[in-house]
Protein backbone atom coordinates (compact mmCIF):
# COMPACT_ATOMS: atom_id res chain seq x y z
CA UNK A 1 0.00 0.00 0.00
CA UNK A 2 1.40 3.38 -1.00
CA UNK A 3 1.90 6.24 1.44
CA UNK A 4 -0.97 8.16 -0.16
CA UNK A 5 -3.33 5.18 0.08
CA UNK A 6 -2.44 4.70 3.75
CA UNK A 7 -3.17 8.37 4.36
CA UNK A 8 -6.66 8.14 2.83
CA UNK A 9 -7.40 4.85 4.57
CA UNK A 10 -6.43 6.43 7.89
CA UNK A 11 -8.72 9.38 7.24
CA UNK A 12 -11.58 7.07 6.28
CA UNK A 13 -11.23 5.00 9.46
CA UNK A 14 -11.04 8.11 11.65
CA UNK A 15 -14.10 9.76 10.19
CA UNK A 16 -16.04 6.48 10.25
CA UNK A 17 -15.35 6.02 13.99
CA UNK A 18 -16.12 9.63 14.90
CA UNK A 19 -19.20 9.63 12.64
CA UNK A 20 -20.57 6.45 14.21
CA UNK A 21 -19.90 7.67 17.72
CA UNK A 22 -21.51 11.05 17.01
CA UNK A 23 -24.61 9.48 15.46
CA UNK A 24 -25.07 7.06 18.37
CA UNK A 25 -24.56 9.77 20.98
CA UNK A 26 -26.84 12.37 19.39
CA UNK A 27 -29.64 9.92 18.61
CA UNK A 28 -29.68 8.35 22.06
CA UNK A 29 -29.20 11.51 24.11
CA UNK A 30 -32.03 13.22 22.21
CA UNK A 31 -34.32 10.27 22.96
CA UNK A 32 -33.27 9.97 26.59
CA UNK A 33 -36.42 10.76 28.56
CA UNK A 34 -34.68 10.22 31.89
CA UNK A 35 -32.18 13.00 31.18
CA UNK A 36 -35.12 15.37 30.72
CA UNK A 37 -36.49 14.10 34.02
CA UNK A 38 -33.13 14.92 35.58
CA UNK A 39 -33.40 18.50 34.33
CA UNK A 40 -36.80 18.77 35.99
CA UNK A 41 -35.30 17.36 39.19
CA UNK A 42 -32.65 20.09 39.18
CA UNK A 43 -35.30 22.81 39.27
CA UNK A 44 -36.36 21.81 42.78
CA UNK A 45 -32.84 22.26 44.21
CA UNK A 46 -30.85 25.42 44.91
CA UNK A 47 -28.87 26.26 41.70
CA UNK A 48 -25.55 26.60 43.57
CA UNK A 49 -25.99 23.18 45.16
CA UNK A 50 -26.80 21.74 41.73
CA UNK A 51 -23.71 23.29 40.12
CA UNK A 52 -21.48 22.15 42.96
CA UNK A 53 -22.87 18.62 42.91
CA UNK A 54 -22.52 18.22 39.15
CA UNK A 55 -19.01 19.68 39.28
CA UNK A 56 -18.04 17.08 41.91
CA UNK A 57 -19.50 14.27 39.78
CA UNK A 58 -17.59 15.44 36.68
CA UNK A 59 -14.33 15.80 38.63
CA UNK A 60 -14.86 12.25 39.94
CA UNK A 61 -15.28 11.07 36.36
CA UNK A 62 -11.94 12.63 35.42
CA UNK A 63 -10.30 11.05 38.49
CA UNK A 64 -11.82 7.70 37.56
CA UNK A 65 -10.33 7.69 34.06
CA UNK A 66 -7.05 9.16 35.31
CA UNK A 67 -6.65 6.10 37.54
CA UNK A 68 -7.45 3.89 34.53
CA UNK A 69 -4.64 5.65 32.62
CA UNK A 70 -2.24 4.86 35.50
CA UNK A 71 -3.43 1.25 35.50
CA UNK A 72 -3.05 0.85 31.74
CA UNK A 73 0.48 2.27 31.77
CA UNK A 74 1.35 -0.12 34.60
CA UNK A 75 -0.16 -3.17 32.86
CA UNK A 76 1.50 -2.49 29.52
CA UNK A 77 4.99 -1.66 30.81
CA UNK A 78 6.42 -5.17 30.19
CA UNK A 79 4.96 -5.30 26.70
CA UNK A 80 5.81 -1.79 25.55
CA UNK A 81 6.96 1.31 27.43
CA UNK A 82 4.44 4.04 26.60
CA UNK A 83 4.41 7.70 27.57
CA UNK A 84 1.74 9.20 29.80
CA UNK A 85 0.34 11.07 26.80
CA UNK A 86 0.07 7.86 24.80
CA UNK A 87 -1.61 6.12 27.75
CA UNK A 88 -4.19 8.94 27.93
CA UNK A 89 -4.87 8.75 24.19
CA UNK A 90 -5.20 4.95 24.38
CA UNK A 91 -7.76 5.01 27.18
CA UNK A 92 -9.95 7.73 25.66
CA UNK A 93 -9.79 6.27 22.14
CA UNK A 94 -10.96 2.99 23.63
CA UNK A 95 -13.91 4.76 25.29
CA UNK A 96 -15.02 6.18 21.95
CA UNK A 97 -14.81 2.77 20.29
CA UNK A 98 -16.67 1.16 23.20
CA UNK A 99 -19.69 3.41 22.83
CA UNK A 100 -21.01 1.62 19.73
CA UNK A 101 -19.69 -1.92 20.18
CA UNK A 102 -21.34 -4.79 22.15
CA UNK A 103 -20.06 -5.35 25.68
CA UNK A 104 -17.40 -2.62 25.23
CA UNK A 105 -15.38 -4.95 22.96
CA UNK A 106 -14.28 -1.95 20.91
CA UNK A 107 -12.42 -0.63 23.93
CA UNK A 108 -9.77 -3.29 23.30
CA UNK A 109 -9.31 -2.27 19.67
CA UNK A 110 -9.36 1.44 20.38
CA UNK A 111 -6.74 1.08 23.09
CA UNK A 112 -4.29 -1.47 21.71
CA UNK A 113 -4.13 0.10 18.25
CA UNK A 114 -1.90 2.77 19.75
CA UNK A 115 0.64 0.08 20.56
CA UNK A 116 3.14 -1.20 17.99
CA UNK A 117 1.69 -4.01 15.83
CA UNK A 118 3.85 -6.71 17.44
CA UNK A 119 2.65 -5.64 20.92
CA UNK A 120 -1.08 -5.49 20.27
CA UNK A 121 -2.14 -9.09 20.93
CA UNK A 122 -0.22 -9.28 24.22
CA UNK A 123 -1.47 -5.77 25.05
CA UNK A 124 -5.06 -7.00 24.73
CA UNK A 125 -4.31 -9.83 27.19
CA UNK A 126 -2.71 -7.39 29.65
CA UNK A 127 -5.69 -5.07 29.31
CA UNK A 128 -7.94 -8.04 30.04
CA UNK A 129 -6.20 -8.45 33.41
CA UNK A 130 -7.18 -4.87 34.31
CA UNK A 131 -10.77 -5.40 33.25
CA UNK A 132 -10.89 -8.69 35.14
CA UNK A 133 -9.70 -6.91 38.30
CA UNK A 134 -12.66 -4.55 37.94
CA UNK A 135 -14.99 -7.51 37.38
CA UNK A 136 -13.68 -9.23 40.53
CA UNK A 137 -14.68 -6.24 42.66
CA UNK A 138 -18.08 -5.96 40.98
CA UNK A 139 -18.69 -9.68 41.50
CA UNK A 140 -17.55 -9.75 45.14
CA UNK A 141 -19.48 -6.68 46.29
CA UNK A 142 -22.44 -7.48 44.05
CA UNK A 143 -22.93 -11.12 45.02
CA UNK A 144 -22.72 -10.37 48.75
CA UNK A 145 -25.12 -7.44 48.33
CA UNK A 146 -27.61 -9.66 46.50
CA UNK A 147 -27.48 -12.12 49.41
CA UNK A 148 -28.16 -9.22 51.79
CA UNK A 149 -31.03 -7.98 49.60
CA UNK A 150 -32.73 -11.38 49.46
CA UNK A 151 -32.33 -11.85 53.23
CA UNK A 152 -33.62 -8.36 54.00
CA UNK A 153 -36.41 -7.64 51.55
CA UNK A 154 -37.71 -10.97 50.27
CA UNK A 155 -39.76 -13.43 52.40
CA UNK A 156 -37.30 -16.31 52.47
CA UNK A 157 -36.91 -19.28 54.87
CA UNK A 158 -33.77 -19.21 57.02
CA UNK A 159 -32.42 -22.34 55.35
CA UNK A 160 -32.69 -20.66 51.93
CA UNK A 161 -31.06 -17.48 53.27
CA UNK A 162 -28.16 -19.57 54.54
CA UNK A 163 -27.82 -21.27 51.13
CA UNK A 164 -27.85 -17.93 49.31
CA UNK A 165 -25.17 -16.48 51.60
CA UNK A 166 -23.06 -19.61 51.15
CA UNK A 167 -23.36 -19.44 47.36
CA UNK A 168 -22.54 -15.72 47.38
CA UNK A 169 -19.41 -16.28 49.48
CA UNK A 170 -18.24 -19.19 47.30
CA UNK A 171 -18.92 -17.14 44.15
CA UNK A 172 -16.97 -14.15 45.51
CA UNK A 173 -14.03 -16.29 46.67
CA UNK A 174 -13.88 -18.08 43.31
CA UNK A 175 -13.33 -14.76 41.52
CA UNK A 176 -10.62 -13.71 43.98
CA UNK A 177 -8.79 -17.05 43.70
CA UNK A 178 -8.97 -17.06 39.89
CA UNK A 179 -7.70 -13.49 39.72
CA UNK A 180 -4.62 -14.19 41.82
CA UNK A 181 -3.97 -17.30 39.75
CA UNK A 182 -4.61 -15.69 36.39
CA UNK A 183 -1.78 -17.76 34.86
CA UNK A 184 -4.21 -20.70 34.93
CA UNK A 185 -5.77 -19.19 31.80
CA UNK A 186 -2.47 -19.62 29.95
CA UNK A 187 -2.34 -23.24 31.11
CA UNK A 188 -5.92 -23.91 29.96
CA UNK A 189 -5.34 -22.31 26.55
CA UNK A 190 -2.40 -24.68 26.08
CA UNK A 191 -4.71 -27.67 26.57
CA UNK A 192 -6.66 -26.94 23.38
CA UNK A 193 -4.92 -27.67 20.08
CA UNK A 194 -6.94 -25.19 18.06
CA UNK A 195 -5.68 -22.42 20.39
CA UNK A 196 -1.98 -23.28 20.07
CA UNK A 197 -1.35 -20.45 17.59
CA UNK A 198 -2.49 -17.81 20.05
CA UNK A 199 -1.01 -19.43 23.17
CA UNK A 200 2.26 -17.41 22.99
CA UNK A 201 0.25 -14.22 23.51
CA UNK A 202 -1.15 -15.56 26.79
CA UNK A 203 2.33 -16.13 28.19
CA UNK A 204 2.21 -12.54 29.46
CA UNK A 205 -0.13 -13.84 32.19
CA UNK A 206 2.74 -15.87 33.66
CA UNK A 207 4.72 -12.68 34.22
CA UNK A 208 2.30 -11.09 36.68
CA UNK A 209 3.37 -11.55 40.30
CA UNK A 210 0.94 -11.57 43.23
CA UNK A 211 2.22 -8.15 44.24
CA UNK A 212 1.56 -6.71 40.78
CA UNK A 213 -1.92 -8.23 40.66
CA UNK A 214 -2.64 -6.73 44.08
CA UNK A 215 -1.43 -3.34 42.83
CA UNK A 216 -3.81 -3.54 39.84
CA UNK A 217 -6.65 -4.66 42.13
CA UNK A 218 -6.08 -1.69 44.46
CA UNK A 219 -6.15 0.73 41.52
CA UNK A 220 -9.39 -0.93 40.42
CA UNK A 221 -10.74 -0.57 43.96
CA UNK A 222 -10.03 3.17 43.80
CA UNK A 223 -12.05 3.36 40.58
CA UNK A 224 -14.82 1.29 42.12
CA UNK A 225 -14.93 3.64 45.09
CA UNK A 226 -15.08 6.71 42.86
CA UNK A 227 -17.97 5.63 40.67
CA UNK A 228 -19.84 4.37 43.72
CA UNK A 229 -19.32 7.79 45.31
CA UNK A 230 -20.81 9.49 42.25
CA UNK A 231 -24.12 7.73 42.88
CA UNK A 232 -23.91 8.41 46.61
CA UNK A 233 -23.32 12.15 46.11
CA UNK A 234 -26.28 12.56 43.75
CA UNK A 235 -28.59 10.45 45.89
CA UNK A 236 -27.67 12.31 49.08
CA UNK A 237 -28.54 15.60 47.37
CA UNK A 238 -31.69 14.58 45.50
CA UNK A 239 -32.97 11.73 47.70
CA UNK A 240 -31.65 12.50 51.20
CA UNK A 241 -34.34 10.36 52.83
CA UNK A 242 -32.82 7.09 51.56
CA UNK A 243 -31.30 4.80 54.24
CA UNK A 244 -27.55 5.06 53.60
CA UNK A 245 -26.48 1.40 53.92
CA UNK A 246 -29.34 0.13 51.76
CA UNK A 247 -28.64 2.81 49.18
CA UNK A 248 -24.96 1.82 48.87
CA UNK A 249 -25.56 -1.95 48.76
CA UNK A 250 -28.16 -1.48 46.03
CA UNK A 251 -25.59 0.45 44.01
CA UNK A 252 -23.35 -2.62 44.21
CA UNK A 253 -26.22 -4.80 42.95
CA UNK A 254 -26.79 -2.35 40.10
CA UNK A 255 -23.14 -2.67 39.05
CA UNK A 256 -23.33 -6.46 39.29
CA UNK A 257 -26.43 -6.80 37.10
CA UNK A 258 -25.07 -4.29 34.62
CA UNK A 259 -21.81 -6.26 34.24
CA UNK A 260 -23.67 -9.56 33.84
CA UNK A 261 -25.97 -8.46 31.01
CA UNK A 262 -24.65 -8.10 27.44
CA UNK A 263 -25.38 -4.64 26.07
CA UNK A 264 -24.09 -1.65 24.16
CA UNK A 265 -22.70 1.22 26.24
CA UNK A 266 -25.06 3.51 24.43
CA UNK A 267 -28.10 1.44 25.47
CA UNK A 268 -26.70 0.82 28.93
CA UNK A 269 -28.86 3.52 30.49
CA UNK A 270 -31.99 1.45 29.76
CA UNK A 271 -30.59 -1.54 31.66
CA UNK A 272 -29.41 0.63 34.54
CA UNK A 273 -32.66 2.57 34.76
CA UNK A 274 -34.82 -0.54 34.74
CA UNK A 275 -32.73 -2.34 37.38
CA UNK A 276 -32.38 0.77 39.55
CA UNK A 277 -36.08 1.63 39.51
CA UNK A 278 -37.02 -1.91 40.56
CA UNK A 279 -34.34 -2.16 43.24
CA UNK A 280 -34.94 1.21 44.83
CA UNK A 281 -38.71 0.74 44.85
CA UNK A 282 -38.08 -1.19 48.09
CA UNK A 283 -36.81 1.93 49.87
CA UNK A 284 -38.36 4.89 48.02
CA UNK A 285 -41.35 5.83 45.89
CA UNK A 286 -39.24 8.33 43.92
CA UNK A 287 -38.52 5.93 41.06
CA UNK A 288 -38.36 8.68 38.44
CA UNK A 289 -35.75 10.50 40.51
CA UNK A 290 -33.69 7.30 40.78
CA UNK A 291 -33.82 6.73 37.01
CA UNK A 292 -32.92 10.38 36.41
CA UNK A 293 -29.85 10.07 38.66
CA UNK A 294 -28.77 6.85 36.93
CA UNK A 295 -29.09 8.54 33.54
CA UNK A 296 -27.01 11.50 34.70
CA UNK A 297 -24.21 9.14 35.77
CA UNK A 298 -24.49 7.32 32.43
CA UNK A 299 -24.09 10.61 30.58
CA UNK A 300 -21.15 11.85 32.68
CA UNK A 301 -19.22 8.55 32.84
CA UNK A 302 -19.74 7.26 29.29
CA UNK A 303 -20.96 9.96 26.93
CA UNK A 304 -18.66 12.81 28.01
CA UNK A 305 -15.49 10.61 27.89
CA UNK A 306 -16.55 9.24 24.49
CA UNK A 307 -16.88 12.80 23.17
CA UNK A 308 -13.44 13.63 24.60
CA UNK A 309 -12.04 10.45 23.08
CA UNK A 310 -13.26 11.37 19.60
CA UNK A 311 -10.67 14.18 19.57
CA UNK A 312 -7.91 11.62 20.21
CA UNK A 313 -9.33 9.25 17.59
CA UNK A 314 -8.55 11.86 14.93
CA UNK A 315 -4.89 11.92 15.99
CA UNK A 316 -4.27 8.18 15.82
CA UNK A 317 -2.45 6.44 12.99
CA UNK A 318 -4.55 3.34 12.28
CA UNK A 319 -2.37 2.04 9.45
CA UNK A 320 1.21 1.32 10.50
CA UNK A 321 3.07 2.03 13.72
CA UNK A 322 2.06 4.63 16.26
CA UNK A 323 5.17 6.56 17.21
CA UNK A 324 3.77 9.08 19.68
Amino acid sequence: MTKQQKKYLNLGIKFAIVGLATWFIVSKVNNQQNLREFKSLLQSIDPWIVRGTLAIVVVMMLMNWAIEVVKWKYLSRRIEIISWWKAIKSVFCGLTWAIFTPNRIGEYGGRILLLKPRSRARGAIAMGVGLFAQLVLTSVFGSLSIAWFVSTYLPTPDSVKFGIWLLAIIYALAFVVLYFNVYWVDYLVGKFRFLHKIKPFFSVLDDFTTRELLHVLLLSLLRFGIFTSQYIVLMLVFLPELPFISMVLMIFILFFVQSALPSLDIFDFSVRSFVASNLYSYITTQEIAVMAIVSCIWFVNLILPAIMGSVFVLNVNYVGDNKS
